[in-house]
């Protein structure tokens, strides 16, 4: 199984990080950009079979280690290629 894993700052946490790039994308004439948030992206391979237990598996990771769920969402999807 593969899981793609997004994890993002929730609404009203600070960016810094998009600030800046909004910033430098003013900057290059690009006007029409309101606003930038930066989040990760993780491919992971899963020697998983079971679509429920990868699942489970994927949100536990997310939960302990791949995402601060205090300031960030995630999401998933989880394909068997």
């Amino acid at each position: 199984m593969k899981a793609k894993i997004y994890v993002t700052l929730k609404l009203g946490i600070h960016d810094p990080q998009g600030h800046a790039i909004h910033q430098s994308l003013t900057t290059l004439g690009f006007d029409a950009v309101n606003d930038v948030r930066l989040g990760k992206f993780l491919e992971v391979t899963l020697e998983e079979p079971d679509q429920e237990k990868a699942e489970a598996t994927v949100k536990s990771m997310c939960e302990k280690l791949l995402a601060n769920p205090v300031i960030e969402n995630y999401r998933y999807e989880i394909s068997s290629s």
